[in-house]
C-alpha cells in the first residue's frame, strides 16, 4: 500500500522546483555579479539577482530531504520507473529536435540521449539514481543505529562535508553537486523524520523556521557579497541550514490538498525538461537575457513567474501522457500472459 502523500511536502516539492527554475533562470541564464566586496557595486540590479538567488538556492537540498524524511523504497518497478521517465523526455525532446531542425541533431545524438545516466548534462539524473541504489542500506543504517547514534554520525558527516569540501574544496564534495550531497541530504531528512518536535512545545514552530529562513538567506545574501562561489554552493553551511530551516517551516504547516498532490507528480519532469541542453542553452537562456536587457526589474519579475508558470503548465501536460505510457507498460509486465512468462523466466 502507497503511502499517502502529505500535502504540506507536495507543495514543498512544488515550491523547490520552481526555486530550482528560478536559479537557472538567475545565476544560470543571466550570470551573478561577483562583487568581491565591493559594496559600492551592489545597484539594484545585482541586488535582485544576489536576493532571489539566496531565497532559491535551496531547492535542490529540499528536494533531496523531501526524499530522505519519507525514505526511497527501492523496487524495480521504482527503478524502471526513473530511468523511463529520464529516458521519455531525454530521447522525446532530442526527436522533436530533429523533426524542428534535422541539422540541429544527429542520429548518433538520439542513440546517445537514450543513456541518461552517462551521456547527460543533467547532474541531478546519475547523481539521484545512485542514491536510489544506497537507500536500501542508508535505510538500514539510520534505522538500526538508532536516533542519538545516526545523529552523532550525520553530524560528523555534516562537518566533514563543509570543512573538508565546501571550505578547502575536497574532489569529493567541492560544491554540492555531487551524489556526497545527496547522501547528506538524504539522512537529514532521514535523522528529522524521527525528531520529536512536538515534544520541544514550539509556540507557532512554522513561522519560527519560516524566519529563520529568510534570516539565513540575507546571511547568504550578504557573504556573496565578499565571496559569490563560496556563498551559493549547495554545501555552504549557510544554505545547508536554510534549506533545513524551509523544510521544517513546511513540517508544521497543515494542509491536505488533491490539486497540490497532483501538480507535485509533475515536479521533476520540470527539471529534465527546461533544462534538456538544447532547450535551456538555445531557447530559454536567450530569451531570458533578451528579457533581462529590454525589461525594469518588476516588469522582467513578472516575466520570470509567468514563464516558470509556462514552463510548469508544459511539464504537467507532457507527463500526463508519460504517466499513462508507464502505467500500461507497468501492467503488461504484471499481468500474467505468454509473453508476460516469457520476460519473468528470461530474467530469472
Amino acid at each position: 500500500m502507497k503511502p499517502r502523500r502529505q500535502s504540506n511536502f507536495e507543495l514543498l516539492r512544488i515550491i523547490s522546483m520552481l526555486m530550482v527554475l528560478a536559479v537557472h533562470i538567475d545565476g544560470a541564464s543571466l550570470g551573478l555579479p561577483d562583487l568581491r566586496g565591493n559594496l559600492w557595486a551592489l545597484d539594484s540590479r545585482s541586488a535582485w539577482q544576489l536576493a532571489v538567488e539566496s531565497l532559491t538556492i535551496v531547492g535542490v537540498n529540499c528536494f533531496t530531504l523531501i526524499s530522505g524524511y519519507f525514505g526511497i523504497r527501492l523496487r524495480i518497478k521504482s527503478v524502471f520507473s526513473y530511468l523511463f521517465q529520464c529516458m521519455f523526455y531525454a530521447v522525446g525532446l532530442y526527436a522533436l529536435l530533429l523533426v524542428v531542425k534535422p541539422s540541429a541533431g544527429s542520429i548518433d545524438g538520439l542513440l546517445e540521449s537514450f543513456m541518461v545516466l552517462t551521456h547527460t548534462d543533467l547532474w541531478y539524473v546519475p547523481a539521484y539514481f545512485g542514491l536510489m541504489l544506497l537507500s536500501p542500506f542508508l535505510n538500514m543504517a539510520t534505522d538500526t543505529l538508532g536516533k542519538r547514534q545516526s545523529g552523532y554520525i550525520l553530524l560528523t558527516f555534516i562537518i566533514f562535508n563543509v570543512w573538508g569540501g565546501w571550505l578547502w574544496g575536497g574532489s569529493f564534495n567541492p560544491t554540492g553537486y555531487t551524489l556526497v550531497q545527496l547522501i547528506m541530504m538524504y539522512l537529514t531528512g532521514r535523522f528529522l523524520s524521527v525528531c520529536d518536535f512536538d515534544a520541544l512545545r514550539l509556540q507557532r514552530p512554522a513561522l519560527m523556521f519560516g524566519t529563520a529562513y529568510l534570516l539565513l538567506a540575507a546571511s547568504v545574501m550578504i557573504s556573496a557579497i565578499y565571496d559569490l562561489p563560496k556563498a551559493y554552493a549547495y554545501n555552504s553551511p549557510l544554505v545547508i541550514a536554510e534549506s533545513i530551516s524551509l523544510f521544517l517551516s513546511f513540517r508544521f504547516i497543515r494542509i491536505e490538498s488533491r490539486t497540490i498532490n497532483y501538480v507535485a507528480q509533475s515536479a521533476f519532469a520540470v527539471y529534465l525538461i527546461h533544462k534538456q541542453p538544447r532547450i535551456f542553452g538555445e531557447v530559454m537562456k536567450p530569451a531570458v537575457i533578451e528579457a533581462w536587457r529590454g525589461l525594469s526589474i518588476a516588469t522582467f519579475s513578472l516575466y520570470a513567474i509567468a514563464l516558470m508558470a509556462a514552463i510548469y503548465s508544459v511539464a504537467m501536460a507532457a507527463d500526463m501522457i508519460r504517466r499513462y505510457i508507464d502505467v500500461k507498460i507497468c501492467k503488461f509486465f504484471n499481468t500474467p500472459s505468454p509473453i508476460h512468462s516469457f520476460f519473468r523466466n528470461f530474467a530469472r
